[in-house]
């Protein structure tokens, strides 16, 4: 009488199949590619880059009132374009029940700066305590002027 073997391991194929992951990862991107454009909050700006920026983590909130200028000075108020003359009443319409009264300035860094002055005065004539001025962190820094050369040289 023999001893039968069962040879059951052999049929186990222990190579990974990665084609499943690579097809959720693809379907990943092209999800967070249509999304990301539409997670921007107001109109799309050139703001001014800055070596040192102040942190206003509360822009970013769905409550922030964000006021944008484009480099052609035309004036949006969250994405509604808006005359700088009826800035200051729907300015003053959105602070009624709110008890933080910040509004964010969002401008284009080739936008007229009397236009930009008329419309920080328009929402400062609403009553505004906070206003924020929102710009972009410089990529690099600027090089350092050459040091000065030492005496008796």
């Amino acid at each position: 009488m023999g001893i039968s073997k069962r040879d059951e391991g052999s049929k186990i194929s222990s190579d990974i199949n990665v084609t499943p992951m690579v097809d959720v990862m693809l379907v990943l991107l092209i999800i967070f590619m249509v999304v990301t454009p539409m997670l921007q909050k107001g109109v799309s700006v050139d703001m001014a880059k800055v070596n040192n920026p102040a942190p206003m983590e509360d822009a970013d909130k769905e409550d922030a009132l964000l006021v944008s200028i484009t480099r052609d000075s035309k004036v949006y108020f969250g994405t509604e374009q808006i005359s700088i003359d009826g800035l200051t009443t729907k300015v003053k319409d959105r602070l009624a029940n709110k008890p933080d009264k910040r509004v964010y300035v969002k401008a284009d860094m080739r936008a007229h700066f009397g236009g930009v002055v008329q419309v920080v005065d328009a929402v400062r004539a609403a009553g505004v305590d906070d206003l924020g001025l929102l710009t972009d962190q410089r990529k690099t820094a600027p090089s350092a002027p050459p040091a000065p050369a030492a005496p008796g040289q």
